[in-house]
């Protein structure tokens, strides 16, 4: 066989792998949601209920990091093999769970290696493809989402019927080990072009524990009653996790300079905007306009299939040098869904409005997701791809646990007042200021193609330098 065959062959696994593991990983993501509430009323424990969905995000944090730092030293397949073994013991721990503290567990045990299979998968896309191909591969893993999206829900939802929650667990823990032997092959070529520094691993280590405890802190923060103590522990977690979040994510971020840092600090905005409202969407159709839980799905499956449109539009026009334009665009489509869905539950608006608005915000996260990750990713050093990636997945992280932290305060707090859905309107008010924030962002973003400076310091020296 000749060198190009088997390149092509290899090209063709991974793409297969890759498909693969981000649908077993969606169908996991989007079943769980959907049988929790079984869990709670079987086990109990509602005051760690919500631990099982920050916990989760937050333990994530931790895994992508860890397996960023390792695959720019080693090469991927390591973190690989780490991150699916750990996501399906994290499934049977839950599934076994004798009670919710246990699941709470198994979530976050789950969370490390899903946060490190997140990162991977754009490991693979740096790596195994031509960078010509790379906006196309983004697409592929978006439209990774469809299926799940339409039936992972109905599934999960037939199968707790059936025969209970804990096969739900269960059953999904074989399909990461079966991705892992998918993928072993294609994921044992993309070696590691160079090693990293092995003083910066402990340092960069460090600094992922502290942003997770920064962040927690925050979190709780936004749960308590009293102001002060709110505002005491908040201050607190700010200021621990301010110092990890300048080292672990591009330099720039926190100031949206160009590059990288513009990228990073858009994307962690709209996913602020995007997730925060997303979480009360179905709580605004189902409970506060009482037409159930199947016409809230509703509004989450439209955004799911949109998403994978958007992603796939992004794919066609990145060559064409607008790559600002199609953030930019993207970033406004997810404020007019937020802006059209708000009115439901305060309002005698159709609850239809809400799979509308959607929809439209789903188009916005599959350009505004996708350009910004493809910028990330392109402008990497050699060798630094895992970083690139790390950084990727950090902000989009950060941004889901940040943004439902956030809104999930101001709803618990305006519902003991006002009432809940004045709650969920407010909450989305705040949304939309975010995201208005993250069109300022976009103005360090370059409009064309953008590539790593041969000027650039190695990854590795002060955190994910891309």
């Amino acid at each position: 066989m000749s060198t190009r065959t088997s390149w092509a062959h290899g090209q063709r696994l991974l793409t297969t792998g890759l498909v693969f593991l981000v649908t077993a990983s969606a169908f996991e993501g989007l079943a769980v949601p959907t049988v929790l509430p079984s869990a709670l009323d079987e086990v109990g424990g509602l005051a760690l209920y919500g631990w099982a969905f920050s916990g989760f995000w937050l333990i994530n944090l931790v895994g992508i990091t860890l397996a960023g730092i390792d695959t720019d030293r080693r090469g991927p397949l390591r973190p690989f093999i780490a991150g699916t073994t750990l996501s399906a013991a994290g499934l049977l721990i839950a599934a076994l769970a004798p009670d919710m503290t246990w699941i709470v567990l198994g979530r976050a045990v789950q969370g490390l290696g899903a946060g490190a299979i997140g990162a991977l998968v754009y490991v693979a896309i740096a790596r195994g493809y031509d960078p010509a191909a790379q906006p196309r591969m983004i697409a592929v893993i978006s439209s990774a989402w469809v299926l799940p999206g339409l039936v992972g829900p109905l599934i999960a939802g037939f199968v707790t019927e059936q025969a209970g929650w804990r096969w739900v667990f269960g059953g999904l823990a074989p399909l990461l080990p079966l991705a892992a032997l998918a993928m072993y092959r294609p994921m044992a070529r993309l070696h590691s072009v160079r090693e990293a520094s092995e003083a910066g691993r402990p340092a960069r280590a460090r600094d992922a524990v502290q942003l997770v405890l920064g962040a927690g802190a925050v979190l709780v923060a936004a749960s308590l009653g009293e102001l002060w103590q709110f505002a005491l522990l908040g201050i607190a977690g700010l200021l621990v996790a301010r110092g990890s979040l300048r080292r672990l994510l591009p330099p720039g971020t926190m100031t949206a300079r160009s590059g990288p840092g513009a990228a990073t600090a858009a994307l962690a905005l709209v996913s602020i905007a995007f997730f925060g409202a997303e979480a009360f969407v179905p709580l605004a159709v189902s409970s506060v306009r009482g037409a159930g839980p199947l016409a809230g799905g509703l509004a989450l499956t439209a955004a799911a299939v949109t998403w994978a449109a958007g992603s796939w539009v992004q794919a066609r026009l990145a060559a064409r040098g607008v790559r600002r334009s199609l953030v930019g665009a993207g970033l406004l489509l997810v404020l007019i869904g937020i802006g059209l869905e708000t009115p439901v539950p305060i309002s005698g608006a159709p609850v239809w409005l809400a799979a509308v608005g959607w929809a439209v915000a789903g188009v916005g996260m599959g350009l505004a997701y996708s350009t910004t990750t493809l910028l990330i990713i392109e402008t990497a050093a050699p060798g630094a791809e895992g970083a690139a990636s790390a950084s990727v997945q950090l902000a989009n992280t950060l941004g889901i646990a940040v943004g439902t932290g956030v809104a999930g305060a101001i709803v618990a707090v305006v519902a003991a007042g006002p009432g809940l859905a004045p709650g969920i309107a407010v909450a989305n008010l705040v949304m939309l200021a975010v995201g208005s924030l993250g069109l300022m962002a976009i103005r360090g973003l370059p409009e064309g193609e953008a590539r790593a400076s041969a000027n650039l310091p190695p990854a590795g020296e002060h955190g994910p330098s891309l």
